[in-house]
């Protein structure tokens, strides 16, 4: 099936999203692009939304959001179409508008999709939320226009993704880069990371954080998504920052995010029983990765392979129950 496939079952208590994520070197503003609906748990009238974000490294930010009635979304599988009021999102682009923004946008798909959520939990029905990327990284080009800026995109990195649930997780933090460069500057071709880290309420008490992690490294696919490996990655996550580690057979990810505070866009989202989650988003965060293979025994047998680094290109969320009392929530 195809990966962008809505979910929904016209039954309540579920929410869904699909969303793009670019940065535009040339301008150095981040990009946040949202198409999602509820249906509340208690079956009143559901929503459809278009979210439009947009943050800049000296701490001008631009978000909206409009709702519509859920019967004003109308999706296709196969071939993937996606339709909000006048906006629309398929495999190949996006366009629309919402208050004071406008966008048209276009990519080919370029690698295969990536899944986050192991098939065995997602059979288990453990997850609460599901996350895939359709287009974990492509060449966007087209138009945006917002708050009187025009941008004129050319092959510019974006990641397209999908997800979908009952419930977001108590706390968490997200990260996702496509457009790396070595430390002599040289861009990096055929790279991309996407993480997520989680802390969910287990009987009474947070468990986590669990952190499945994919990407793509040396023309390599990297899948750290089976149980064992979610559960033993080292993971340090805050408003601003996130550390963690990623294994997958053979190879080792390191990774630091750096979200400097006056980008960060607060949001918040509402699950379909009613409960509130508090979001802070940037999307000109800055990430240095280490990619790392095994060549010896024991924790001294990993060997540096390449170093990545993303200034201002990488995007990061973090995520809780409770808003950050000087952090303004924009939407």
């Amino acid at each position: 099936m195809n990966a962008n496939a809505l979910q929904w079952d016209g039954t309540p208590g579920h929410y869904e999203v699909h969303y793009l994520t670019l940065t535009d070197p040339a301008t150095r503003w981040g990009i946040w692009i949202r198409y999602t609906m509820r249906a509340p748990l208690d079956g009143s009238a559901g929503e459809a939304h278009l979210w439009f974000l947009a943050m800049h490294p000296d701490g001008r930010r631009f978000a909206r959001k409009e709702t519509l009635p859920v019967d004003r979304l109308v999706a296709e599988a196969e071939p993937f179409r996606l339709s909000i009021g006048d906006s629309e999102l398929s495999d190949r682009g996006c366009a629309g508008a919402v208050d004071g923004a406008r966008w048209e946008l276009a990519w080919e798909p370029r690698l295969e999709a990536a899944e986050h959520v192991h098939p065995l939990l997602r059979r288990l029905k453990i997850a609460k939320t599901v996350l895939v990327l359709p287009h974990p990284d492509v060449a966007v080009s087209g138009t945006i226009a917002f708050d009187g800026e025009e941008l004129t995109l050319d092959g510019v990195h974006g990641g397209q993704a999908h997800l979908w649930g009952s419930k977001h997780a108590a706390r968490w933090a997200w990260a996702h880069c496509g457009d790396f460069a070595t430390h002599a500057g040289e861009p990096v071709r055929d790279a991309y990371v996407d993480g997520v880290s989680v802390v969910v309420p287990r009987f009474g008490r947070e468990v986590g954080p669990s952190t499945p992690v994919v990407g793509r490294f040396l023309g390599e696919d990297f899948r750290a998504t089976s149980p064992a490996a979610v559960l033993r990655a080292p993971s340090r996550f805050g408003l601003s920052s996130w550390h963690f580690e990623a294994v997958d057979g053979a190879r080792k990810i390191v990774v630091e995010v750096d979200a400097p505070r006056e980008t960060l866009a607060g949001v918040t989202y509402h699950d379909p029983d009613g409960d509130l989650a508090y979001c802070y988003n940037s999307e000109v965060a800055s990430m240095r990765l280490g990619v790392l293979d095994k060549r010896g025994r024991g924790r001294f047998g990993w060997v540096l392979r390449e170093t990545y680094v993303a200034d201002g290109t990488a995007h990061f969320e973090y995520a809780q129950r409770t808003p950050v009392a000087d952090v303004d929530l924009l939407v």
